[in-house]
């Protein structure tokens, strides 16, 4: 009978960002598989892989936010098991700890749920709120810009390997990139605190695979913002990239700064960056694209740059090409 014992349940929640009146988390409510990511061997490998795409969700259920012992939010879960608290409150700031992130609890808030809860019904989540002495921000894309993915190899046969071969714990980082986000991080005095971003096209699934991956390589811990997976079928001809909705989003909620843009010239980064900088004309202080091995692609880069010289621009061979023109422009 144990073969038919239903998955207890869980809520994840994505490491969101706000200000001290805003608060602004995503996540999802799901059965948990008890994936585990540190597993090793190609059947485990591919086995955890199919349980990050095929989850069974809990849809259209009441969620509870709780945030010290005085401030409660509440939610739903959409269709896919989604949900976003998007609310006003206020003195956010007296629950920043000294890193820049309120910490807070989640919670099912159904009564009518006849399954027992993963060991109770409390979650945790954190969400940033960049200090008053940040300078600037960064969004960085993950793909072949921090992490070796191969997302211009033929058929994008390197991303499907990759992806469900390899752990999270074994994958390679570009070469410095984490030393360099710390000096961004940093900034030019040491204390800035800038707060750093990671802006990809993959679909949330992924999402606990890429923190790993980003805490086992010792990078700036910040928000991690990617798509639905319904989002690969439904978009519209017109619609613009989720990535580029993610980033707006962002220079919206935080007028007062401006942003370095970090992506490679594989895809579509170069197209968004320009746009955003079109869209919000002098908060891009930089944008560096990290080249990448296909001269077809490097050469419509470099031509859709030409035609916008007035947008600061760093074609990125070498990690230390990048720290050495930050260092010149006084970001670190």
């Amino acid at each position: 009978m144990g073969l038919f014992k239903k998955d207890k349940l869980q809520i994840i929640a994505f490491n969101g960002y706000g200000t001290p009146d805003r608060f602004y988390v995503r996540g999802r409510a799901l059965e948990d598989e008890n994936i585990d990511l540190g597993n090793k061997g190609a059947f485990k490998l591919l086995i955890n892989t199919w349980k990050r795409f095929e989850t069974d969700e809990i849809k259209n259920t009441p969620i509870r936010v709780t945030i010290g012992n005085h401030i409660t939010l509440l939610g739903k879960t959409d269709h896919e098991g989604y949900y976003l608290v998007n609310e006003k409150v206020e003195s956010l700031s007296k629950y920043i700890n000294e890193e820049g992130w309120v910490k807070f609890e989640i919670s099912f808030f159904d009564t009518e749920l006849k399954r027992e809860i993963l060991n109770q019904n409390s979650f945790p989540g954190k969400m940033l709120i960049p200090s008053i002495k940040s300078k600037f921000g960064v969004i960085s894309d993950i793909d072949d810009t921090i992490l070796h993915t191969g997302v211009v190899s033929s058929l994008k046969w390197k991303v499907i390997i990759n992806t469900i071969f390899k752990r999270a714990t074994s994958r390679r980082p570009l070469e410095g990139a984490a030393e360099f986000y710390h000096l961004l991080h940093q900034g030019k005095t040491g204390q800035e605190a800038n707060p750093i971003f990671y802006v990809s096209h993959s679909p949330w699934n992924l999402y606990r695979y890429l923190e790993l991956f980003l805490t086992t390589n010792n990078f700036p811990k910040g928000p991690i913002l990617l798509r639905s997976m319904s989002s690969f079928t439904r978009r519209k001809r017109d619609d613009k990239p989720q990535k580029q909705k993610e980033i707006t989003g962002i220079l919206n909620t935080y007028p007062e700064l401006s942003f370095i843009l970090i992506g490679d010239s594989g895809e579509k980064d170069a197209d968004i960056y320009i746009e955003i900088s079109k869209l919000f004309p002098n908060r891009v202080k930089a944008i560096y694209l990290r080249s990448v091995s296909d001269g077809r692609r490097m050469s419509r880069v470099s031509n859709l740059f030409s035609a916008h010289k007035n947008i600061p621009f760093l074609m990125v061979n070498k990690t230390e090409e990048a720290i050495a023109h930050a260092k010149e422009q006084g970001f670190i």
